[in-house]
């Protein structure tokens, strides 16, 4: 059970990531879908990996240069 949640994970960073570079326009959906996917890892107790961490400054990042 374990290993399929991790593989979802997977699956969903791998989607943000692609949605980030190939929809920038896109980019508050993508910020909306990590946020929730952070907010449901530390609800349930899990550890956020760097990677996310990395990834939701990234995203801040370029979401303040559009504004």
């Amino acid at each position: 059970e374990m290993a399929m949640a991790f593989d979802d994970l997977d699956a969903e960073i791998s989607y943000l990531m692609n949605a980030m570079e190939e929809q920038p326009e896109d980019l508050h959906e993508v910020e909306f879908r990590l946020r929730q996917m952070i907010s449901g890892m530390r609800a349930e107790g899990l550890p956020v990996p760097e990677s996310l961490i990395d990834l939701e400054a990234e995203l801040d990042r370029l979401l303040s240069k559009k504004r």
